[in-house]
């Protein structure tokens, strides 16, 4: 069940905790594509949050919010770029995104298989999706105080089997959101120094939201390969008898 949209933009605008929390996903995404120029970036769920950075240099930017979610005007005091689709058919052609953010979209999909056969679908040659969900063991998944405390959680390996199956190759994850998802202040003064903490010993602390980036697999034609045959070979002229003198 998708979140409300007035809900998530509460949070990540209008909370301390929200803004915490988007600056930490935020800096782990600019870290794995630190500029998207001249691409078009798409962003499905509720990920806007993480797609400021390339409106000056991208393309196109695109936040795709689904229906049972809701849609909001997106950037604040700009064109808006945001846009209300079905969860399953985005307004978008075959192939035309280079780069695939997603939050906030998947863990909550009663319809995960058809929301990355859409992505899957939407991605272009080469193209590159990036999947922000709850992180299984974290402390965040199992909060309700924040939007990553609802859906179905995921671990690494979880996450990476379901995006085989469905034509993408995990490249890289990472974790973050180490800090404790609370609203008291010692902690959201804390949460910078604890962040950078947890990066160095993340196999021992389990962050709060798991990242994957994934490439779109392209299969190669199955079957032989040349099957046209050539209608007229050219022959090889045998040399003609050298006549004899009389």
């Amino acid at each position: 069940m998708h979140l409300d949209v007035q809900d998530l933009r509460n949070f990540y605008y209008r909370s301390t905790l929200g803004r915490a929390a988007q600056k930490a996903v935020r800096d782990e995404l600019l870290e794995l594509w630190p500029d998207a120029k001249g691409q078009t970036v798409a962003g499905f769920g509720f990920a806007v949050p993480l797609l400021r950075p390339y409106l000056a240099e991208a393309r196109r930017v695109i936040g795709l919010m689904p229906g049972p979610q809701g849609v909001m005007p997106w950037p604040a005091g700009m064109k808006n770029v945001s846009v209300l689709c079905e969860e399953t058919l985005w307004p978008i052609e075959t192939g035309h995104v280079d780069r695939l953010v997603m939050m906030h979209g998947l863990e909550t999909s009663e319809r995960p298989t058809d929301v990355l056969l859409e992505a899957h679908r939407v991605l272009g040659p080469g193209g590159r999706a990036i999947f922000v969900v709850p992180h299984r063991s974290g402390l965040w998944s199992r909060s309700d105080k924040t939007p990553f405390g609802f859906g179905r959680p995921y671990s690494t390996g979880q996450l990476e089997a379901q995006l085989r199956q469905h034509g993408f190759m995990p490249e890289r994850h990472r974790a973050t959101l180490f800090q404790p998802p609370s609203h008291k202040r010692f902690w959201r003064k804390s949460g910078p120094l604890i962040e950078s903490f947890g990066k160095t010993v993340s196999p021992v602390m389990s962050g709060g939201v798991l990242i994957v980036e994934a490439s779109k697999r392209v299969h190669a034609p199955s079957g032989p390969g040349l099957r046209e045959a050539v209608k007229k070979p050219l022959g090889v002229l045998a040399p003609s008898p050298v006549a004899k003198p009389v």
